[in-house]
């Protein structure tokens, strides 16, 4: 039998970041200056947001995560100095911890303008920042498989990213709240099973015909095959604090799709879980992060996550040399010794009683291996 192409499992890696008033801490319209400025130096690797004080940067199609590291941790750097030459900051965290969206402004762009008078207040406070992940697969049969048999994975890898457990000034008591702010868009969450590329394609092509609507980029389910191109994209994750956390995730789901993909070039594949199974997980995973316990459906018992996610690595060792991304995912150790984004923000309003630490404390971590 062949040796697989793991070549193929190319990596994309998007991060949301929020910009701060170094005074008040509060999110500040930054007037899509950053934005601007960016796109001079990084061309489209720099995007706008729905919201105003928000910045999307995306990377190039990598090779391999050692490549995605060095343009994560460029594309950081550049913002933040570009964020600090105009008297701003930046920070990584999937929502800002006491700032109101009613008072931050809507990029004018006729896309944004769209969403927010179909979805309304919906749209207006979903000011929330997110990793997505795109890992490239030969075609868009197989991608249609990996994402169908990943999405059992995806809540022990949100587990890792929980980022949130703010919100407007509150102590949420979930580990990551972003999702539950994304909950009230349409289309979101863990996705159905899809029986092939066909079915999935018959899927999208009703919604267009029905008006639901204008492109598959309206349907923003936690993985999915991407509309245009030959990617797996996860979206399911916080946007992490720290460089390497955003570097273990995605490399973690780069192996796991490298994984499925091993499985069925030897006529074997993972069992297909329900969606409803597998959104209690996800509740979990939001509600108590790695500290919590998942359900094991093939064992129909609870199980703690940290071993689950043990237990995960170990599913996909045997394909992570061919990614060269062994040194990466030893970083998902660290993650489960020292707490995740969401665990160090509550440390931190724990020891200080102040939320305006906690965004210093976001801040300071944004350039941070």
């Amino acid at each position: 039998m062949s040796t697989p192409n793991y070549h193929q499992f190319s990596i994309g890696i998007e991060e949301e970041y929020m910009v701060i008033d170094p005074e008040s801490r509060e999110l500040k319209s930054h007037e899509q200056k950053i934005v601007i400025e960016g796109q001079k130096l990084l061309k489209d690797k720099v995007k706008a947001e729905m919201h105003q004080a928000v910045v999307e940067v995306g990377t190039d199609v990598c090779s391999n995560i050692n490549e995605a590291l060095d343009d994560v941790a460029a594309l950081r750097g550049n913002i933040s100095a570009i964020a600090n030459s105009m008297g701003l900051a930046v920070g990584a965290a999937g929502t800002h911890p006491f700032s109101h969206w009613n008072s931050q402004l809507i990029t004018d762009h006729d896309r944004y303008h769209q969403i927010v008078n179909e979805l309304q207040e919906a749209a207006r406070s979903n000011l929330i920042f997110g990793l997505h992940v795109h890992v490239g697969v030969e075609d868009r049969k197989m991608a249609i498989h990996i994402a169908n048999s990943a999405r059992y994975f995806l809540p022990h890898v949100y587990a890792l990213s929980t980022n949130s457990p703010f919100w407007e000034g509150r102590f949420t008591g979930y580990k990551s709240f972003r999702s539950k702010v994304f909950d009230k868009f349409p289309r979101t969450g863990i996705p159905d099973h899809f029986q092939s590329i066909e079915a999935y394609e018959a899927y999208v092509n009703l919604l267009i015909k029905t008006n639901c609507i204008d492109n598959a980029k309206k349907i923003w389910w936690d993985v999915r095959v991407h509309p245009f191109f030959n990617t797996v994209e996860f979206r399911i994750c916080d946007v992490p604090l720290k460089i390497k956390e955003t570097i273990a995730i995605a490399a973690l789901f780069q192996a796991i799709c490298a994984k499925l993909y091993l499985l069925r070039t030897h006529n074997l594949n993972f069992i297909s879980y329900q969606r409803a199974l597998i959104n209690e997980n996800k509740w979990r995973a939001s509600r108590y992060g790695i500290d919590g316990t998942l359900i094991d459906f093939g064992k129909e018992t609870e199980v703690p996550t940290r071993q689950l996610i043990l237990e995960l690595l170990d599913f996909v060792d045997d394909v992570v040399d061919h990614l060269d991304s062994r040194n990466a995912l030893q970083y998902i150790h660290t993650i489960l010794e020292e707490g995740t984004g969401a665990d160090k923000q509550i440390q931190v309003f724990q020891k200080t009683n102040s939320l305006p630490k906690v965004v210093d404390f976001i801040q300071a971590q944004f350039l941070q291996l």
